[in-house]
Order: structure tokens, then sequence, then C-alpha cells
């Protein structure tokens, strides 16, 4: 059985745990309800957008490269996590669907090094730099800031590559947020822009257009693509915040039981030492008196 000293050492120190812990839950609880905002505000402008890009490239012609499906020689994967840990399976969970995506999917691309990885986050960006795959670093801290113009640049940047033919493929792996138990890991393609399939019936395609079609096309397609990113950022900060609360909310719950069964045990010591120096007084007093 462990000392008196040493299992209040033990209480002092999962006390101060379980305080940490608190101070952490709170922090993302407050970060949570700004990030969950920004992504409710952002969804109903991206979407729509979404929308009349698709009703449009499913009437047009138009000529865009970032609509050009060829054959996939290049892949380029997304990887979006977060700066720090401490938030669960998180991370862990992004980086298991990769490895699975890459297994099913870019297994052929990867072994002859025509995959590369675009992390986004410290933790993404230190796990695929250890390993042996091609690395994009340039945009690895943009969480830090995850600001629309910083995103604007990583969009124009890929735009840029998927015209030049340096990739043929662009997705995106990240965690959508749905509530702050539950985050979805998913892909999504970045990079060419998919005709989605259009119900008649609930969109409505017809528009009146200024200058021409055409043009209108080639200038939203950016935009919307900048907007989709810029959503997938602000979906993986909620999730992430989202994650962090409820693994800070279970290590308190844990601390909790665990200082229960500390004290538990310090007050069995303590009763277990003063039960034997009683001992020792009685069988004094017993030997004084049998002198």
């Amino acid at each position: 059985m462990a000392s008196l000293k040493e299992v209040k050492s033990r209480i002092l120190s999962v006390n101060s745990t379980q305080q940490i812990t608190k101070a952490m839950k709170m922090v993302a609880a407050a970060k949570l309800r700004r990030a969950q905002d920004r992504v409710i505000q952002l969804r109903p402008y991206s979407d729509k957008l979404q929308t009349i890009l698709n009703n449009l490239s499913s009437s047009s012609g138009s000529n865009s490269k970032l609509l050009e499906e060829r054959k996939i020689n290049k892949v380029l994967l997304i990887v979006v996590g977060s700066d720090k840990g401490l938030c669960g399976s998180f991370n862990s969970s992004v980086i298991k669907y990769t490895n699975q995506l890459i297994e099913s999917d870019y297994k052929k691309h990867c072994e002859n090094k025509k995959l590369t990885i675009l992390p986004i986050g410290k933790k993404m960006f230190d796990h695929y730099k250890k390993r042996n795959f091609l690395i994009l670093d340039k945009f690895w801290s943009i969480l830090k800031k995850s600001s629309y113009d910083d995103v604007a640049g990583i969009s124009n940047f890929l735009m840029n590559e998927f015209i030049l033919e340096n990739y043929d493929k662009i997705d995106i792996i990240f965690n959508e947020f749905k509530n702050v138990a539950v985050q979805n890991t998913m892909t999504s393609t970045f990079l060419p822009v998919n005709e989605k399939n259009i119900d008649e019936d609930k969109n409505d395609t017809n528009y009146i257009f200024e200058p021409n079609q055409k043009d209108i096309l080639n200038k939203l397609i950016p935009k919307a693509l900048t907007a989709n990113l810029f959503k997938t950022i602000l979906e993986s900060n909620a999730s992430e915040q989202g994650a962090r609360m409820t693994a800070m909310s279970q290590a308190t719950d844990n601390a909790t039981e665990l200082l229960k069964e500390l004290k538990l045990s310090y007050n069995r010591s303590r009763q277990a030492a003063i039960t034997k120096e009683i001992l020792e007084i009685v069988g004094g007093a017993e030997a004084l008196n049998a002198n």
C-alpha cells in the first residue's frame, strides 16, 4: 500500500490536472461558439454559389481549364488538421482516412511519386514530413489566422497549378462539423470542378446573363472554389474545437473519478496508520503494566 505522502502527492497532482482540463474545456467552448457562428454564416453563401455554378456549368460550353477532366497522373491531397493536440481522435481520424484513401484510390500514384500531400496544420505537417511522402509545405501554418484573404491565396495557387497541369486532381480531406460530439471525416474534390446532378424541379436555371454566360462562369468558378475552401477550413476549425471540448470534458470526468479513488485510498491508509499507532500504544501500556 502506498504511503500517505505518496497518495496525497497524487491527489494534488490529479487535482491540478483537473483544473487545467476544466479551463481548457471552457476555452474550447468559447472558441467553438465563434467557429460555429462563422461556419453557419458562410454555408448559405457557399452553397448558393455552388448551386449557381452547377446550373451554369451543366448548361454552358465553357472552355475553362478548371472544368477540364483529364487522365489522372498527378494527384494533390489537401489534408486539414490542427496546430495543437489534446483534441481526441480529431487528427488521427484524418490521418487514418487519408491513408485508407491512398491505399484504395492512389496507391500506384504514391508508389510512383505522383502523389503530393499539402498539409494544413502543424500536426499534419509534422506527421507527413516524417514519412516518405512528397510534401508541399507552403501553407501548413495558415490556421493561425484562417482569414479569407489567406485562403484566397491558397486557392489561387491551387487553381494556377491545376491550369499548368502540375496536378490533374486535387482532393480535400477534412472533418466536417455536425455538432459538438460528432465530426465526420470526409473527402471532397476541389479540382476539377465537377458537374453535379441537378434537380430541375428544385433549381431555377432561368438566368438573365450580362455580359454573357461564359464570362460570368469563368469569373464565378474562382469565387466558388475559394468560398468552398474557406468553408472547409472553418468546418475543420469548428470540428477541432468541438473535439477538444469533448476530450477535455472526458478528461475532467476521469480526473473526478480518479480523485474519488485516491481519496478513498488515502483515508484507508490514514485509518490503517492510526490503528497501527493505537495498537503500538496499547501494546506499550500492557508491557508497562506487566512489569
